[in-house]
């Protein structure tokens, strides 16, 4: 693969060499206005900075013309930017890490969420008589798609209670309406999916929390430290061939951030398209309000998340354990740092 080839060479900028680059990059054009992103479950509000970016026109404020294809889940996303089709993916953190551990260098250069919003739960109805997490072994977990972020939380904490991914059965059943109707109809037994869908079964009553990171506490419980989430990531070779569009991407990105740090219900619901809503605009903002602390303000990596990203990984993936994945070629702050300096809302 030339991707392959051109990390192995050391020509590209990571690591070491890359925290040395200067952040004087000369910001003219974008080196490719035509920018494809994938995203898998873009009315989450894992991914509402890209809706928001696009939405406002900040993309194309910096020059950009940006395409976005919207997917079941973050695993389908991260297949069309390994296969060519995508440029750039909006999708989890651990899937940088995921792909080096098969020799395949990805990189994040925007942050979008500093906690991951996923909530597990199970069904009240399927599983009255829930007590523990042990009580899930052979039962149909719903997820955006399998080896999504979504069945990635999910498999953390059944390890934490000493169960294996394969202990249960995890179906896909995307990020919407049709996730909501997989629960409320019985095709699952249990759920890890995202708000607004999750505040939705809650205010209906149909589900019982097991495990939620929608806050920083939260979240913190659960993995033991900040735990990245949504981001733009790209492979390294893209990144190198085109400084000028990946600063342009973060640009728009940041500003979105800034921008969502500020905004009221009413500027949001007027922003959003009204299929994000699920036909409830008081739900969506309420859900908002759960949400909102998850989001990062400012598009920076914090110093101890990619080692909690990692650490989660290694508790369950067998693809991960062992391996000598190297942190520094997955995530660069040095696009965000030149972003807050210049940009404002």
């Amino acid at each position: 693969m030339k991707r392959r080839t051109f990390i192995a060479s050391g020509a590209v900028l990571a690591g070491g060499a890359w925290s040395a680059m200067p952040l004087a990059f000369a910001q003219t054009k974008p080196e490719q206005a035509k920018v494809s992103i994938a995203v898998g479950g873009k009315n989450l509000f894992y991914y509402l900075p890209l809706t928001i970016a696009e939405r406002r026109n900040y993309f194309k404020d910096e020059g950009l013309d940006v395409e976005i294809a919207d997917f079941a889940g973050g695993a389908k996303a991260l297949q069309a930017a390994v296969g060519g089709s995508a440029d750039v993916v909006s999708g989890a953190f651990e899937h940088t890490l995921l792909l080096q551990a098969k020799n395949q260098y990805f990189r994040e250069f925007v942050l979008q969420g500093r906690a991951p919003q996923i909530v597990l739960a199970v069904s009240k109805k399927a599983m009255p008589n829930y007590k523990s997490v042990a009580d899930l072994k052979g039962k149909k977990i719903g997820v955006t798609a399998p080896g999504s972020s979504t069945s990635i939380m999910a498999s953390f904490v059944l390890a934490q209670a000493g169960l294996k991914a394969t202990d249960v059965s995890f179906i896909g059943v995307g990020a919407g309406a049709g996730a909501i109707a997989a629960l409320q109809s019985g095709q699952i037994d249990a759920i890890a999916n995202l708000d607004p869908v999750m505040t939705k079964l809650e205010r209906a009553g149909d589900i019982r929390i097991v495990s939620d990171t929608r806050t920083l506490a939260d979240t913190k419980t659960v993995f033991g430290g900040n735990m990245p989430a949504g981001c733009l990531y790209a492979s390294q070779s893209f990144i190198t061939k085109n400084p000028n569009t990946t600063q342009a991407l973060t640009n728009a990105m940041v500003r979105a951030l800034k921008w969502l740090q500020t905004a009221s219900g009413k500027d949001l619901i007027a922003t959003v398209p009204e299929g994000y809503l699920l036909g409830d605009r008081a739900l969506y903002l309420d859900a908002w309000q759960h949400v909102k602390e998850a989001l990062s303000p400012d598009g920076l990596m914090p110093a101890d998340g990619p080692a909690t990203s990692l650490k989660t990984l290694q508790a369950f993936d067998e693809t991960v354990k062992g391996k000598p994945i190297d942190l520094s070629k997955t995530w660069t702050n040095d696009f965000v740092k030149k972003a807050l300096a210049t940009v404002k809302v």
